[in-house]
């Protein structure tokens, strides 16, 4: 059986133990043991190099060194991770092996929440297979400073109304990578826990968590 962790905290506007027992239910459904975790000192635990998938629901905050070094070579040895938002990619802003892992951190959201179209980019990807070519979406638009090594599925165009200087500029919203052994996943959607009723956000997700996990 796949096992996973998953490990919410922080900044509380993003809705990190909502969307933690969202995590939880869903892999369950597929057929993880899961266990959930609220403080980083887990990612320090020598068992973590034996799971399969962890989830980071943990904006901004502080990971200790020797956290985040045990953490980024579970995923070099194998570990998947994948997340969501600032959960994933606004933690630890600190931690620039953390941010080398993810392939990505958020910088600004221009606008904050506001109305803007994600534009699937590898549909041919299962991933994204099903998934509309384009479709709306309101939340907080994400800018990221991202990794030109990351494998990018979807991307949305900022209109520059909000920020007249990235007018036009193309910006990755899911992407996938590998971090040595690991694979990596990661989706800019979902500010709040709500957002998870959008039935494109919610299997692009499920999906990415999926193909994360290490196999048995």
């Amino acid at each position: 059986m796949r096992s996973a962790l998953i490990v919410y905290g922080g900044w509380e506007g993003h809705d990190p133990e909502e969307c933690a027992t969202i995590y939880r239910r869903w892999l369950h459904e597929d057929g993880f043991s899961v266990r959930t975790a609220t403080e980083t000192s887990v990612f320090a635990d020598p068992s973590i190099h034996d799971l399969s998938l962890i989830v980071p629901v943990y904006t901004m905050s502080k990971i200790a060194k020797e956290e985040a070094e045990n953490l980024t070579k579970a995923v070099q040895g194998g570990v998947g991770l994948a997340g969501h938002h600032g959960g994933m990619s606004d933690a630890f802003r600190e931690a620039v092996d953390y941010q080398f892992m993810v392939g990505g951190q958020w910088v600004a959201h221009p606008g904050n929440i506001i109305d803007y179209t994600v534009e699937v980019t590898k549909g041919e990807d299962p991933i994204m297979a099903g998934i509309p070519a384009s479709f709306p979406y309101t939340s907080e638009q994400y800018y990221m400073h991202v990794d030109p090594s990351n494998e990018v599925l979807a991307t949305t165009t900022f209109s520059g109304e909000h920020a007249d200087w990235i007018e036009g500029v193309v910006m990755p919203v899911v992407w996938k990578r590998r971090h040595g052994q690991g694979k990596v996943f990661h989706m800019t959607l979902g500010h709040q826990a709500k957002e998870f009723e959008n039935p494109n956000m919610a299997t692009i997700m499920r999906r990415g968590m999926n193909w994360a996990a290490r196999g048995e």
